[in-house]
């Protein structure tokens, strides 16, 4: 026997479900189209930042001139980091690159704040650190040591015997200070092979904790001055932020 209310409560209930299908189908898609639309404003804030960085390090990098040795070369290093963020901007297509560009800017203006400083000028309004050398501290002492037959300076003032200036950063791993290098290590350490072992090596004997007046208040360099952040390193010259140490995020 034909029963017509059955009948129209199964057609009811096909509507009903259709109905609650294209509600999530219209939710998800609307979801969607704010995820697309809010990596798109992000992706342009990106952007946006790293440009604003890269146009005042070319306004700086473009008008000024030093005749010192020291600032010349910190200029010289801003210039290199100018065409580089130039040609991550051109290239960059993520968030993640920008960032990348913005962080280039970011060391150039360090250098031209050094090279203003070695000029005797204003180094200007600050500007944020790099990432990479968050963390790492500054040198606030002269270092001189002789590895392998070289002889090696690192101070907190550029000189005729320091021109070659490194915002900190790390190093295959390892804190190294701002400062005025006799020699741009860091480069040297970055490679491969016997070359990148004597920069290192130059590093341990700069920064070793048995040198007494700087450190890295949260143990250290680990094997870079002969022991472990654990061990001798947790105490007397070297441990805590006490001693002779200074804090981490700050001078050494």
């Amino acid at each position: 026997m034909y029963d017509k209310n059955r009948t129209g409560t199964v057609e009811d209930m096909k509507a009903f479900l259709l109905v609650i299908v294209i509600l999530i189908a219209v939710g998800l898609y609307f979801t969607w189209r704010r995820g697309v639309a809010g990596q798109a404003r992000r992706l342009d804030d990106a952007k946006a930042e790293a440009q604003r960085w890269y146009e005042r390090l070319g306004g700086q990098v473009l008008n000024l001139h030093a005749d010192d040795a020291a600032a010349r070369q910190a200029l010289a290093d801003a210039s290199e980091r100018y065409n580089a963020a130039g040609g991550q901007l051109q290239q960059a297509q993520s968030i993640r690159q920008y960032e990348l560009a913005r962080e280039t800017a970011l060391e150039g203006l360090a250098y031209v704040r050094a090279a203003r400083l070695a000029m005797g000028i204003d180094p200007g309004p600050d500007v944020p650190p790099p990432s990479s050398a968050q963390g790492v501290g500054q040198l606030t002492v002269q270092r001189e040591v002789d590895v392998q037959g070289g002889h090696y300076k690192a101070g907190p003032q550029p000189g005729s015997d320091t021109p070659y200036y490194y915002p900190g950063g790390r190093v295959q791993g390892r804190p190294v200070p701002a400062g005025w290098y006799s020699q741009p290590i860091w480069r040297t350490a970055l490679g491969v092979g016997a070359g990148a072992l004597a920069g290192m090596l130059v590093f341990d004997a700069l920064f070793s904790p048995s040198f007494g007046d700087m450190g890295y208040a949260d143990g250290g360099m680990g094997d870079m001055g002969g022991g472990d952040p654990g061990g001798d390193a947790g105490g007397g010259d070297f441990g805590g932020g006490g001693g002779d140490f200074g804090d981490f995020g700050g001078d050494f």
